[in-house]
Protein backbone atom coordinates (compact mmCIF):
# COMPACT_ATOMS: atom_id res chain seq x y z
CA UNK A 1 0.00 0.00 0.00
CA UNK A 2 1.21 3.37 -0.96
CA UNK A 3 2.04 6.35 2.02
CA UNK A 4 -1.18 7.58 1.37
CA UNK A 5 -3.02 4.91 0.46
CA UNK A 6 -5.59 4.55 3.21
CA UNK A 7 -5.81 8.43 3.60
CA UNK A 8 -7.15 8.51 0.24
CA UNK A 9 -10.45 6.47 1.01
CA UNK A 10 -8.94 2.86 -0.19
CA UNK A 11 -9.82 0.32 2.55
CA UNK A 12 -6.90 -1.89 0.69
CA UNK A 13 -4.16 -1.44 -1.50
CA UNK A 14 -5.65 -1.83 -5.40
CA UNK A 15 -2.21 -3.54 -6.04
CA UNK A 16 -3.07 -6.47 -4.06
CA UNK A 17 -6.81 -6.49 -4.85
CA UNK A 18 -6.72 -6.07 -8.47
CA UNK A 19 -3.55 -7.81 -8.84
CA UNK A 20 -4.01 -11.77 -11.16
CA UNK A 21 -3.72 -15.04 -9.17
CA UNK A 22 -3.98 -18.26 -10.39
CA UNK A 23 -6.81 -19.02 -9.53
CA UNK A 24 -8.09 -16.00 -11.53
CA UNK A 25 -11.27 -16.27 -13.56
CA UNK A 26 -12.66 -12.91 -15.28
CA UNK A 27 -16.37 -13.77 -14.92
CA UNK A 28 -15.56 -13.45 -11.17
CA UNK A 29 -14.94 -10.04 -11.31
CA UNK A 30 -18.04 -7.03 -11.57
CA UNK A 31 -17.52 -4.66 -13.74
CA UNK A 32 -19.84 -2.46 -12.40
CA UNK A 33 -17.86 -2.62 -8.56
CA UNK A 34 -15.36 -0.56 -6.98
CA UNK A 35 -13.09 -3.21 -4.80
CA UNK A 36 -11.68 -1.57 -1.99
CA UNK A 37 -13.33 1.87 -2.26
CA UNK A 38 -16.34 2.91 -0.39
CA UNK A 39 -16.90 6.39 -1.49
CA UNK A 40 -19.16 8.07 -4.06
CA UNK A 41 -18.21 9.28 -7.27
CA UNK A 42 -17.59 12.99 -5.54
CA UNK A 43 -15.45 11.41 -3.45
CA UNK A 44 -13.12 9.81 -6.06
CA UNK A 45 -13.32 12.82 -8.35
CA UNK A 46 -11.91 14.37 -5.56
CA UNK A 47 -9.29 12.28 -4.49
CA UNK A 48 -8.06 12.01 -7.95
CA UNK A 49 -7.32 15.98 -8.27
CA UNK A 50 -5.65 15.82 -4.82
CA UNK A 51 -3.21 13.02 -6.00
CA UNK A 52 -2.34 14.75 -9.28
CA UNK A 53 0.23 16.61 -7.56
CA UNK A 54 1.71 14.09 -5.86
CA UNK A 55 2.09 11.40 -9.50
CA UNK A 56 3.75 14.55 -11.14
CA UNK A 57 6.01 15.69 -8.25
CA UNK A 58 7.04 11.38 -8.48
CA UNK A 59 7.09 11.64 -12.42
CA UNK A 60 9.45 14.26 -12.23
CA UNK A 61 11.70 13.21 -10.39
CA UNK A 62 11.85 9.85 -12.37
CA UNK A 63 12.67 12.58 -15.23
CA UNK A 64 15.40 14.34 -13.11
CA UNK A 65 16.88 10.97 -12.40
CA UNK A 66 17.28 9.88 -15.67
CA UNK A 67 18.65 13.10 -17.02
CA UNK A 68 21.23 12.58 -14.19
CA UNK A 69 22.51 9.43 -15.75
CA UNK A 70 19.48 7.25 -14.30
CA UNK A 71 18.42 4.16 -16.47
CA UNK A 72 15.02 3.52 -14.50
CA UNK A 73 11.46 3.78 -16.25
CA UNK A 74 8.18 2.86 -16.25
CA UNK A 75 5.83 1.61 -18.91
CA UNK A 76 1.46 1.55 -17.99
CA UNK A 77 0.44 -0.58 -20.45
CA UNK A 78 -3.58 -0.49 -21.47
CA UNK A 79 -5.75 -2.68 -22.56
CA UNK A 80 -9.77 -3.23 -23.01
CA UNK A 81 -12.30 -3.51 -25.28
CA UNK A 82 -13.59 -0.37 -26.83
CA UNK A 83 -14.86 2.68 -24.92
CA UNK A 84 -13.40 1.27 -22.01
CA UNK A 85 -11.79 4.31 -20.76
CA UNK A 86 -8.10 3.73 -21.82
CA UNK A 87 -8.00 7.34 -23.68
CA UNK A 88 -9.59 8.30 -20.60
CA UNK A 89 -6.93 7.33 -18.33
CA UNK A 90 -4.79 8.73 -20.97
CA UNK A 91 -5.94 12.41 -20.51
CA UNK A 92 -6.77 12.51 -16.97
CA UNK A 93 -4.20 10.41 -15.24
CA UNK A 94 -1.38 10.18 -17.41
CA UNK A 95 -1.56 13.88 -18.70
CA UNK A 96 -1.93 15.68 -15.19
CA UNK A 97 2.50 15.26 -15.49
CA UNK A 98 5.06 17.19 -17.37
CA UNK A 99 4.20 15.32 -20.91
CA UNK A 100 8.05 15.81 -21.81
CA UNK A 101 8.77 13.12 -19.68
CA UNK A 102 5.96 10.81 -21.15
CA UNK A 103 6.50 8.49 -24.05
CA UNK A 104 3.25 7.86 -25.38
CA UNK A 105 2.02 5.04 -28.31
CA UNK A 106 -1.00 3.85 -29.36
CA UNK A 107 -1.07 0.23 -31.27
CA UNK A 108 -3.80 0.02 -34.16
CA UNK A 109 -4.28 -2.19 -36.97
CA UNK A 110 -0.39 -3.45 -38.07
CA UNK A 111 0.95 -1.24 -41.20
CA UNK A 112 2.20 -3.10 -44.20
CA UNK A 113 5.62 -2.73 -42.91
CA UNK A 114 5.00 -3.63 -39.30
CA UNK A 115 3.31 -6.96 -41.04
CA UNK A 116 6.60 -7.55 -42.70
CA UNK A 117 8.39 -7.57 -38.92
CA UNK A 118 7.55 -10.59 -36.00
CA UNK A 119 4.90 -8.29 -34.08
CA UNK A 120 7.63 -6.90 -31.38
CA UNK A 121 9.47 -4.84 -33.68
CA UNK A 122 6.98 -2.13 -33.43
CA UNK A 123 6.82 -1.94 -30.14
CA UNK A 124 10.47 -1.70 -29.46
CA UNK A 125 10.95 1.25 -31.56
CA UNK A 126 7.93 2.83 -28.56
CA UNK A 127 9.68 1.68 -25.44
CA UNK A 128 10.41 4.55 -22.91
CA UNK A 129 13.80 6.14 -22.35
CA UNK A 130 15.93 6.44 -18.88
CA UNK A 131 13.62 8.57 -16.51
CA UNK A 132 10.44 8.08 -18.61
CA UNK A 133 7.22 7.21 -18.39
CA UNK A 134 5.52 5.30 -21.16
CA UNK A 135 2.07 4.98 -21.96
CA UNK A 136 0.96 1.86 -24.08
CA UNK A 137 -2.78 2.61 -25.42
CA UNK A 138 -3.05 -1.16 -26.37
CA UNK A 139 0.54 -2.65 -27.10
CA UNK A 140 1.81 -6.16 -28.17
CA UNK A 141 -1.04 -7.76 -26.68
CA UNK A 142 -3.61 -6.89 -30.07
CA UNK A 143 -1.03 -9.16 -31.41
CA UNK A 144 -2.19 -12.24 -29.54
CA UNK A 145 -5.77 -11.12 -28.79
CA UNK A 146 -7.41 -10.22 -32.04
CA UNK A 147 -5.55 -12.90 -34.17
CA UNK A 148 -6.88 -15.55 -31.39
CA UNK A 149 -10.87 -14.55 -31.94
CA UNK A 150 -10.15 -14.23 -35.59
CA UNK A 151 -8.54 -17.56 -36.04
CA UNK A 152 -5.68 -15.79 -37.57
CA UNK A 153 -2.93 -17.71 -35.58
CA UNK A 154 -2.72 -21.67 -34.71
CA UNK A 155 -2.05 -22.87 -31.73
CA UNK A 156 2.01 -23.23 -31.97
CA UNK A 157 2.02 -19.41 -33.45
CA UNK A 158 -0.21 -18.43 -30.32
CA UNK A 159 2.25 -19.81 -27.90
CA UNK A 160 5.40 -18.96 -29.38
CA UNK A 161 4.01 -15.45 -29.18
CA UNK A 162 3.18 -15.45 -25.35
CA UNK A 163 6.60 -16.88 -25.18
CA UNK A 164 7.85 -14.34 -26.85
CA UNK A 165 5.94 -11.61 -24.37
CA UNK A 166 7.42 -13.40 -21.51
CA UNK A 167 11.28 -13.02 -22.83
CA UNK A 168 10.49 -9.08 -24.00
CA UNK A 169 9.39 -8.62 -20.88
CA UNK A 170 11.59 -10.03 -18.79
CA UNK A 171 14.25 -7.97 -20.79
CA UNK A 172 12.91 -4.74 -19.61
CA UNK A 173 12.68 -5.77 -16.52
CA UNK A 174 16.07 -6.73 -16.40
CA UNK A 175 17.07 -3.51 -18.15
CA UNK A 176 15.41 -1.47 -15.26
CA UNK A 177 11.79 -0.58 -16.71
CA UNK A 178 9.13 -1.34 -14.35
CA UNK A 179 5.74 -2.65 -15.72
CA UNK A 180 2.12 -1.89 -14.75
CA UNK A 181 -0.24 -3.85 -17.32
CA UNK A 182 -4.23 -2.88 -17.05
CA UNK A 183 -7.23 -4.59 -18.43
CA UNK A 184 -9.74 -2.16 -17.83
CA UNK A 185 -13.02 -4.83 -17.21
CA UNK A 186 -16.32 -3.56 -19.04
CA UNK A 187 -19.50 -4.86 -18.95
CA UNK A 188 -21.37 -5.43 -22.56
CA UNK A 189 -23.99 -3.16 -21.31
CA UNK A 190 -21.93 -0.17 -20.55
CA UNK A 191 -20.00 -0.44 -23.68
CA UNK A 192 -23.27 -0.40 -24.96
CA UNK A 193 -24.27 2.73 -23.12
CA UNK A 194 -21.11 4.44 -24.38
CA UNK A 195 -21.10 3.68 -27.86
CA UNK A 196 -24.87 4.89 -27.83
CA UNK A 197 -23.50 8.04 -26.11
CA UNK A 198 -20.94 8.67 -29.11
CA UNK A 199 -23.60 8.18 -32.30
CA UNK A 200 -25.56 10.71 -30.47
CA UNK A 201 -22.75 13.23 -30.40
CA UNK A 202 -21.57 14.91 -33.51
CA UNK A 203 -18.29 16.14 -31.32
CA UNK A 204 -18.10 12.28 -30.85
CA UNK A 205 -18.48 10.72 -34.03
CA UNK A 206 -15.00 10.65 -34.67
CA UNK A 207 -14.56 8.14 -32.19
CA UNK A 208 -16.60 5.74 -33.19
CA UNK A 209 -15.84 2.48 -35.82
CA UNK A 210 -18.12 0.75 -36.95
CA UNK A 211 -16.14 -2.60 -36.54
CA UNK A 212 -17.43 -2.35 -32.60
CA UNK A 213 -20.42 -4.06 -33.25
CA UNK A 214 -18.87 -6.96 -34.80
CA UNK A 215 -16.96 -7.38 -31.82
CA UNK A 216 -19.90 -6.95 -29.81
CA UNK A 217 -20.74 -10.18 -31.73
CA UNK A 218 -17.42 -11.93 -30.23
CA UNK A 219 -18.07 -10.71 -26.70
CA UNK A 220 -17.51 -14.03 -25.22
CA UNK A 221 -14.50 -14.81 -27.69
CA UNK A 222 -12.77 -11.86 -26.11
CA UNK A 223 -13.27 -12.47 -22.79
CA UNK A 224 -12.08 -16.01 -22.84
CA UNK A 225 -9.22 -14.53 -24.95
CA UNK A 226 -8.26 -12.27 -22.22
CA UNK A 227 -8.87 -14.23 -19.29
CA UNK A 228 -6.53 -17.16 -20.76
CA UNK A 229 -3.95 -14.37 -22.40
CA UNK A 230 -4.34 -12.77 -18.80
CA UNK A 231 -3.38 -16.14 -16.84
CA UNK A 232 -0.21 -16.67 -19.96
CA UNK A 233 1.16 -13.58 -19.17
CA UNK A 234 1.16 -12.55 -15.62
CA UNK A 235 4.04 -12.69 -13.85
CA UNK A 236 5.67 -11.48 -10.61
CA UNK A 237 8.01 -9.14 -12.71
CA UNK A 238 5.22 -7.90 -14.96
CA UNK A 239 2.09 -8.95 -13.37
CA UNK A 240 -1.72 -7.80 -14.80
CA UNK A 241 -3.98 -5.71 -12.75
CA UNK A 242 -7.69 -6.50 -13.68
CA UNK A 243 -9.64 -2.93 -13.26
CA UNK A 244 -13.35 -2.57 -13.25
CA UNK A 245 -14.43 -0.09 -15.72
CA UNK A 246 -18.01 0.64 -15.51
CA UNK A 247 -17.21 3.55 -13.93
CA UNK A 248 -14.53 6.07 -15.27
CA UNK A 249 -13.80 7.85 -12.43
CA UNK A 250 -12.89 4.66 -10.26
CA UNK A 251 -10.83 3.11 -12.85
CA UNK A 252 -9.11 6.07 -13.17
CA UNK A 253 -8.45 6.44 -9.19
CA UNK A 254 -7.15 3.17 -9.38
CA UNK A 255 -4.25 3.39 -12.22
CA UNK A 256 -3.80 6.83 -10.52
CA UNK A 257 -3.05 4.76 -7.29
CA UNK A 258 -0.82 1.98 -9.14
CA UNK A 259 1.20 4.32 -10.71
CA UNK A 260 1.98 6.16 -7.22
CA UNK A 261 2.66 2.96 -5.48
CA UNK A 262 5.42 2.25 -8.52
CA UNK A 263 7.07 5.48 -8.50
CA UNK A 264 6.70 5.40 -4.64
CA UNK A 265 8.64 1.86 -4.15
CA UNK A 266 11.16 3.50 -6.83
CA UNK A 267 11.73 6.24 -5.18
CA UNK A 268 13.14 8.02 -7.42
CA UNK A 269 16.18 10.68 -6.27
CA UNK A 270 16.68 13.94 -7.48
CA UNK A 271 20.50 14.62 -9.10
CA UNK A 272 23.51 15.67 -7.48
CA UNK A 273 24.43 18.84 -9.42
CA UNK A 274 27.86 18.40 -11.70
CA UNK A 275 28.84 21.91 -11.09
CA UNK A 276 29.96 24.32 -7.19
CA UNK A 277 26.42 25.57 -6.24
CA UNK A 278 27.92 28.13 -3.76
CA UNK A 279 30.25 29.34 -6.82
CA UNK A 280 27.01 29.32 -9.35
CA UNK A 281 25.40 31.36 -6.82
CA UNK A 282 28.74 34.30 -6.85
CA UNK A 283 29.10 33.99 -10.50
CA UNK A 284 25.10 35.13 -10.48
CA UNK A 285 25.17 37.72 -8.15
CA UNK A 286 28.08 39.34 -9.97
CA UNK A 287 26.41 38.64 -13.80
Amino acid sequence: MSKQTEENGFTGAPQDLLVVRPEFQLADIDPGSTPGFKGSKSDGQAILAKRDSQLADLQERLFAEGKGGGKRSLLLVLQGMDTSGKGGIVSHVVGAVDVQGVRHAAFGVPTEEEQRHDFLWRVEKQLPGPGMLGCFDRSHYEDVLVPRVHGLINDAELERRFSSIQDFESRLFENETRIIKIMLHLSKEEQKKRLAARLDNPAKLWKYDPGDISARHQWDAYMEAYEATILRTSTAYAPWYVVPADNKWYSRMVVQELLVAALEGMDPQWPSASFDVDEEKARLAGS
